[in-house]
């Protein structure tokens, strides 16, 4: 059973911490979605706009392969794991491993091995090692790999699964065998080039589409939380009528915060969405701060009895929670007469 999961070189890769071209810890922001890659050969990827590794609390670059190193800090929900790099053109297989230390005798326990392969049936086979024995596979025979050409695989971290998108699509998610707190050691070997892994804290709004396309879902990972921000950066449409935001709950319908501007009436509107039923509009507005085809960036302050919003350096109003359970706020969504650049939670 082992042998069906070594991937070429793997007994090498354990307790081995090869030289890196350049690995760095860094305390700035992610910026959740950005345009910007960057590695050139990413560029090429037309399945979905790569996620930043720059602004990662930690990241490796250009690792050599097999490659194994440490989780800083370890694995906690809503941490977020970017692996980009190129398939080779004679690859059969390779494999990504997220472990608990780097033991080879006796193996160390593995918690989600993540192995894409090439030859037969294309398929990704995922699975995890306990105590020296491999547990059931878990196969999609989907192979969203290409040989010779370049990916971006993204692992989010949930409290009880692992969801894994591929070049900005959703691809599976596999259920916890081995508690998060044990994780600490990320592994990849085989036939694959890596070009950065970057670690990315809890603190970030996931796009459930990988991507800034609209309409845009983010989670809010672990919910909104008093002294949070929101930057939401873009270019109104040239023909618009409107655009909205919502806050809100993504289990049920509610709308903790509706942003709703409307350019031909020039109104903005704020509003909440609660049982079922809107509740009273709020309308009243120093100036309107949008105009067609020219770009804005919104800054929302979470404050612990309001939320404060701001369009382009200029304070515009405050919305008194109308939801006392700011955690359950857990979902993003922007939809309408604008272009997204870039969504920040900080």
């Amino acid at each position: 059973m082992r042998q069906a999961f070594m991937a070429d070189g793997e007994k090498d890769a354990h307790c081995h911490h090869p030289r890196v071209a350049q690995e760095s810890s860094s305390p700035v922001l992610f910026a959740a979605e950005t345009t910007v890659c960057p590695h050139s050969c990413m560029s090429q990827c037309d399945t979905g706009s790569p996620m930043s590794v720059a602004n990662a609390k930690h990241t490796v670059l250009n690792p050599v392969i097999p490659y194994t190193g440490p989780i800083p800090g370890g694995l906690h929900p809503g941490e977020i794991i970017i692996i980009q790099g190129t398939v080779p053109p004679d690859a059969d297989r390779f494999q990504i491993d997220l472990s608990s230390g780097c033991s080879t005798k006796p193996r160390s326990d593995v918690a989600l091995h993540f192995s894409p392969r090439f030859k037969g049936s294309p398929c990704v086979v995922c699975n995890s090692l306990l105590q020296e024995n491999w547990g059931k596979e878990e196969t999609l025979h989907q192979l969203p790999y290409k040989r010779g050409a370049p990916f971006e695989t993204i692992i989010l971290v949930h409290e009880d699964v692992f969801k894994v998108a591929v070049n900005g699509t959703h691809l599976l998610q596999y259920k916890h065998r081995i508690p998060l707190n044990r994780v600490d050691t990320f592994s990849v070997s085989g036939k694959v080039k890596v070009h950065a892994v970057g670690y990315i804290p809890n603190s970030a709004i996931y796009s459930e589409s990988g991507d800034l396309s609209l309409p845009y879902k983010g989670s809010i990972l672990k919910g909104l939380n008093p002294g949070q921000h929101i930057t939401i950066k873009g270019q109104v449409s040239m023909y618009p009528h409107s655009f909205t935001v919502n806050l809100r709950n993504s289990r049920t319908e509610n709308i903790a915060l509706h942003l709703n501007p409307r350019m031909k009436s020039g109104v903005f509107i704020r509003n909440s969405y609660l049982s079922e039923s809107w509740g009273q509009e709020e309308r009243e507005l120093p100036f309107f701060p949008f105009s067609s085809g020219e770009y804005f960036e919104i800054l929302l302050l979470c404050q612990p009895h309001q939320f404060k919003l701001a369009v382009n350096g200029s304070h515009l109003f405050e919305f008194r929670h109308r939801v006392q359970d700011l955690s359950s706020i857990d979902q993003l969504e922007i939809m309408g007469d604008l272009e997204l650049t870039d969504v920040k939670l900080w």
